[in-house]
């Protein structure tokens, strides 16, 4: 496949998994294959644990604003990629600031005000975060904006929030916001989300249930899924001379379990979705070239 063509293919692309896949280490190679194609990328994190920071070498962690991470050919100004974090709290005081009620925001944010509205009305913090996604999406501040999103669980209540916003409020700009948060996750050319997995049964599992979930109850387009840590080597042949109880012979027996059980699984989920898929190896160092070009190469595959 054509990687322009790749990642035009929508202009957000939610990436979500079971916690431990990798989900933030496939964002960010995501974000950096983008922008080396030439494309303006904005990468979004949503969890306030760090970790897209480390993987892009930054100095310090991520805020509310933009910040620069790379470009790519300083010359001709392409490949661009700007990333910044978006939480609830952060996006009720833009909302507020951008309506000229910026020192109500204020008071607002120091007593704690998202997480009294939260209990209150379940479901409104998700609605900020994406309605300021759909914000940012809408102002076309990037070409690809790739948001690093929360765990698989989390990921199917947070895109169903809008759903559930909009059919208990019937009218104002909590229902104005929710059903253009609906047209925006129905549009797979606006929206798709991307699925990360590991080669493993509870991982595979996880992700068929999010993967039904997702088409059927909120609608929403998926992109290619993404298997993280695949073994690189195949079988390996043990000569009969070696001794089954030497450390080299066990770890070679080792090995081949793990390429079989993960052929396995690969095997299990291309028959349960009928989807496209990148393999990722494992990576011994978190450096987001890396992971870009084995995600290009897999793109170049498709």
């Amino acid at each position: 496949m054509d990687k322009l063509t790749f990642f035009t293919a929508s202009r957000i692309v939610i990436v979500a998994g079971k916690g431990g896949v990798g989900k933030t280490t496939v964002s960010a190679g995501l974000a950096m294959a983008a922008a080396q194609v030439g494309l303006k990328v904005l990468f979004v994190e949503l969890d306030v644990k760090p970790g897209a920071e480390r993987i892009f070498g930054c100095s310090s962690p991520l805020s509310y604003e933009s910040t620069e991470i790379a470009l790519i050919d300083p010359k001709s100004g392409t490949g661009h990629i700007t990333a910044r974090r978006i939480t609830a709290q952060a996006a009720l005081s833009d909302y507020l600031d951008t309506h000229g009620l910026g020192r109500i925001s204020r008071r607002l944010m120091k007593s704690g005000i998202v997480d009294i509205i939260a209990t209150a009305a379940p479901g409104i913090d998700d609605l900020l975060v994406l309605g300021k996604i759909k914000a940012l999406e809408l102002e076309n501040v990037a070409d690809l904006i790739v948001v690093d999103g929360p765990a698989a669980g989390h990921a199917i209540s947070m895109l169903m929030a809008p759903r559930a916003m909009h059919q208990s409020v019937s009218g104002g700009p909590i229902h104005q916001q929710a059903e253009e948060i609906l047209a925006l996750l129905a549009d797979g050319s606006r929206c798709q989300v991307m699925l990360v997995t590991l080669p493993e049964t509870t991982p595979v599992n996880e992700l068929v249930e999010t993967a039904f979930a997702l088409e059927e109850v909120v609608g929403v387009q998926l992109a290619p899924i993404v298997i993280n840590n695949v073994e690189e080597h195949g079988v390996l042949s043990i000569p009969q001379s070696l001794d089954p109880r030497s450390g080299l012979a066990q770890a070679a027996q080792f090995h081949n379990s793990r390429v079989q059980l993960q052929s396995k699984e690969i095997a299990r989920l291309s028959q349960k979705l009928a989807l496209p898929t990148l393999t990722l190896p494992f990576f011994s160092a978190m450096r987001c070239e890396v992971i870009a070009a084995a995600i290009l190469e897999q793109i170049r595959m498709l």
